[in-house]
């Protein structure tokens, strides 16, 4: 980033405090004194939180207060009625089991990378840049059977931007759990753009020995076989030997770096009622774009040693494309989504 650039842009921000995003339009209070820091959302109820219009970028988002599955992010571009960024807010910041809050050795686990940063206390940022020419707006929608509280922040400014700049476009997908012998399917997308990520949690089912042997697989512009076609799951996340549990210290390693990481492992397997480990992972294909001019597919392989699995995957895919589209799937129910 070339942060010494002075650019002719405007700066914004909406929060609690400045539900507008106008300039002067923050807090009455004096200082030290809090009057609006959250707002309450109510079963049922959906709250616009940014409506801002461009030329102009969203450059970051802050949540924290409730920040579960119940609550559902969506980001219209331009004056398009679908969204195209649409998932619980826990899975789009790599956190699909919201419900633990706690990893195996005790402690918040912390996803700090480049474009997502999940900090202690559960800080969800995200810094994935979001171009738009005529009009961004944000909503959280509350799914859950109970009003809950929101504090948030979302920042960006107002000014020119590429001619060639995509837009972004989120999808959450979950299995629960994967047909097993069937590829799980991330994302099939249409038009020209490029994928840009993946967040993927897994939560092992029966046998627990390895189940990083499926391979992630993509196919471009019509293939019939993938033309990128990883070895297994560990190495698309960048790890090797199932991230340390095939070799030397023989258990797995969490790492988490600015693109790629297994961040979390939860569950420990001594504890009553707490068998099943859960893994959190993300790779952000930033220094690596995958392009494509007319359609992308992407699969995702849940084998393990012994052949075919069955575990739960819930992942959320992110990409960029030259013209705000519909995502393929809707959300499932939210009594369908277990995130223990």
């Amino acid at each position: 980033m070339d942060v010494f650039r002075l650019h002719r842009r405007e700066s914004f921000a909406f929060s609690a405090e400045n539900p507008t995003g106008a300039r002067d339009g923050g807090t009455r209070g004096g200082d030290c004194e809090k009057l609006r820091p959250c707002i309450s959302i109510a079963p049922g109820e959906t709250i616009a939180l940014c409506e801002v219009s461009g030329p102009g970028m969203i450059t970051h988002m802050w949540f924290t207060g409730y920040i579960g599955h119940h609550f559902v992010l969506r980001i219209y571009w331009e004056n398009e009625a679908f969204p195209g960024v649409e998932a619980p807010i826990s899975a789009f910041f790599g956190c699909a089991y919201d419900e633990n809050f706690a990893d195996r050795d005790g402690r918040y686990p912390v996803l700090n990378s480049a474009m997502v940063l999940v900090a202690p206390g559960r800080g969800y940022n995200c810094y994935w840049q979001m171009p738009f020419r005529r009009r961004c707006r944000i909503t959280m929608e509350n799914r859950g059977a109970q009003a809950e509280t929101l504090y948030y922040m979302i920042s960006g400014w107002r000014g020119e931007v590429p001619q060639d700049a995509g837009y972004f476009h989120a999808l959450y997908r979950q299995q629960h759990p994967v047909c097993r012998g069937r590829a799980y399917p991330v994302a099939e997308i249409q038009g020209r753009g490029c994928f840009a990520g993946l967040s993927l949690a897994v939560g092992v089912n029966g046998n627990n020995t390895c189940w990083v042997e499926g391979e992630a697989k993509m196919y471009l512009d019509g293939d019939a076989y993938p033309s990128l076609n990883y070895t297994g799951t560990e190495d698309y996340f960048c790890g090797a030997y199932g991230f340390g549990n095939d070799i030397a210290l023989k258990q797995y390693q969490t790492f988490s770096g600015q693109y790629v990481g297994l961040y979390a492992i939860l569950g420990n397997p001594r504890e009553f009622y707490n068998a099943q480990q859960r893994f959190l992972l993300y790779r952000w294909h930033v220094p690596d774009p995958v392009y494509f001019e007319k359609d992308f597919r992407m699969t995702l392989d849940n084998l393990g040693w012994t052949g075919p699995r069955y575990d739960d995957y819930t992942s959320v895919a992110y990409w960029y494309l030259d013209a705000p589209a519909p995502l393929p799937d809707a959300l499932p129910a939210d009594k369908d989504m277990t995130m223990k």
